[in-house]
């Protein structure tokens, strides 16, 4: 009975450390955003990185989101669009999306875009309560989720006038 116990304890263990092992794979490839003031001051004055490539998500005039993918990696996505920005096109885009934030009560903020061992891999810029998945995949690809397509209109704010009120 007790070569019994032992063998069961056993094969529970080597069943636990094989999950564990598997848990630990799945979560090692994804990355994070983390807030960071630097990157919104550089969206904020329209600074266009050489070596970043652009995309938006959302409206082209309109963006729910704005993000530059640092050129080691592949954006893999079909929801993202790829932006040939200049600065005036960057103003433009960055203007935009303040002023549909600030109607709906919001505000626009820079982040780090990590992989999973904490590097910089790119910039997002975005409301701040957006959840952003990052998934690293082989060879320098990565996929960016993309907010969704009511990311404003999620926060507004409804002003009622005093004949609105029941």
């Amino acid at each position: 009975m007790k070569k019994r116990g032992v063998v069961t304890v056993l094969l529970c263990v080597v069943f636990l450390v094989s999950c564990s092992a598997r848990v630990g794979s799945i979560s090692g490839n994804y990355g994070r955003i983390k807030a960071n003031k630097d990157v919104t001051d550089s969206f904020q004055n329209y600074r266009i990185k050489n070596d970043h490539t652009y995309y938006t998500s959302g409206r082209d005039s309109c963006p729910n989101a704005l993000i530059g993918v640092d050129d080691r990696y592949v954006l893999v996505s079909n929801l993202w669009k790829e932006r040939d920005l200049d600065t005036n096109t960057m103003k433009a885009l960055v203007e935009n999306m303040k002023s549909k934030a600030w109607e709906y009560g919001s505000m626009l903020h820079g982040f780090d875009i990590l992989d999973n061992r904490g590097n910089d891999i790119g910039d997002r810029y975005s409301i701040l309560s957006l959840t952003t998945t990052v998934r690293i995949l082989d060879g320098n690809k990565i996929t960016i989720s993309t907010p969704p397509i009511d990311t404003y209109e999620g926060f507004r704010i409804k002003i009622m006038r005093p004949d609105e009120v029941d």
